[in-house]
């Protein structure tokens, strides 16, 4: 299958991957012919790309670290509990975290043992086959993220739990935002930014007086906004005041954003986010993480339409885990397309990759 941008999709094109919703759940089946209006409809939900059925690459699937089912499972349960919180806060009602602790806890262990057996770079696009990234698909995206980052950094199981815990809740403190302002597409104005800002802190609150989560986790919540220049919030820290796992969180969340479709900004591809954060390397981001992110997740998604330096075209074909960078581009120049590894034809580089066209 290719991973085509919807502006150039023909309407008889077929859908080789399901369309997702916000909370996991098929809209549109795979198979189904990509019709004007459909193409329009999508567009409407900012979905930038989908992967169409093609004959040359019909033998390419990504490989997603969760099975369909496992996605599912753990996203109904952050989605369930996310929900009982909000209604909990809006009520006035106390929250006591150690209810939902168990829950969340099994979700960071299962995705702790994917992670573990994992040696591949890490790929999420179920971002790209989304509607919307929702706070519950952001949440496990950034706890599937950061402890893929974790484990290139050698943390043990017990760093790489709580790290898992801090990610999977770093933003749980939203839940007690006023859904106007949280909701907002325009941009906010100051009084409504410093609403924001106020998550860090109501998660912080929220994690560090239960009994049954780790205090490091509470800081993920607290830091993950902190900058290593000092510009960050709440507190301004800098560079070695911020805790290793807020590090790494602030990393996995913004690729994440950035890489997710919303209805007010279209998604970026990963090589597009990963120039994002080497932007905001030692302003925002640690340089030394950035780096090994970039060995962590794929870069160029299967299937992706891509340019090579000598001028021929391809298809990426499969990613090396150890040089995400140099995947086999299967070559579509010429009458008989064949498998080229970049990764031992070392003159030869991607030099473009498919865009969409926005406008």
């Amino acid at each position: 299958m290719k991973l085509m941008p919807l502006d150039k999709i023909t309407h008889e094109a077929r859908l080789a991957e399901p369309i997702y919703n916000e909370e996991g759940k098929t809209l549109l089946n795979r198979g189904m012919v990509l019709s004007e209006k459909v193409v329009e409809r999508l567009k409407e939900k900012g979905v930038t790309f989908v992967y169409i059925e093609d004959e040359v690459t019909a033998d390419l699937y990504p490989e997603e670290l969760l099975t369909p089912y496992e996605h599912q499972k753990m996203l109904t349960t952050i989605q369930e509990n996310f929900k009982d919180i909000s209604n909990k806060m809006a009520t006035g009602t106390t929250i006591n975290m150690d209810e939902y602790s168990s829950s969340f806890s099994k979700i960071v262990k299962g995705i702790l043992e994917k992670v573990a057996a994992n040696n591949e770079a890490i790929s999420l696009l179920t971002n790209i086959l989304s509607f919307d990234s929702s706070i519950f698909q952001h949440s496990l995206n950034v706890s599937i993220l950061s402890l893929a980052l974790g484990k290139k950094l050698k943390l043990n199981m017990h760093e790489l739990y709580e790290l898992g815990l801090g990610a999977l809740l770093h933003d749980i403190g939203k839940l007690g935002i006023p859904a106007d302002v949280l909701n907002k597409t325009d941009a906010l104005n100051a009084d409504e930014y410093e609403i924001i800002k106020e998550h860090t802190v109501l998660g912080f609150n929220m994690i560090r007086k239960c009994g049954t989560l780790p205090l490091l986790s509470a800081h993920c919540a607290y830091q993950h906004h902190e900058k290593v220049d000092g510009s960050g919030y709440p507190r301004q820290l800098t560079a070695n005041e911020i805790h290793l796992y807020a590090k790494i969180i602030s990393i996995a969340d913004v690729f994440d954003a950035v890489t997710s479709n919303r209805v007010y900004r279209k998604a970026l591809l990963p090589h597009e986010g990963l120039e994002l954060l080497f932007s905001g390397a030692n302003i925002v981001f640690d340089q030394q993480l950035v780096e090994l992110f970039t060995k962590t997740v794929v870069i160029y998604p299967i299937g992706l339409e891509v340019q090579l330096s000598d001028g021929r075209t391809g298809i990426v074909a499969k990613t090396h885990a150890y040089l995400p960078s140099r995947p086999v581009v299967r070559v579509v120049t010429g009458s008989m397309p064949y498998d080229l590894d970049l990764s031992k034809e070392l003159g030869v580089t991607i030099s473009a990759c498919e865009q969409p066209l926005i406008g």
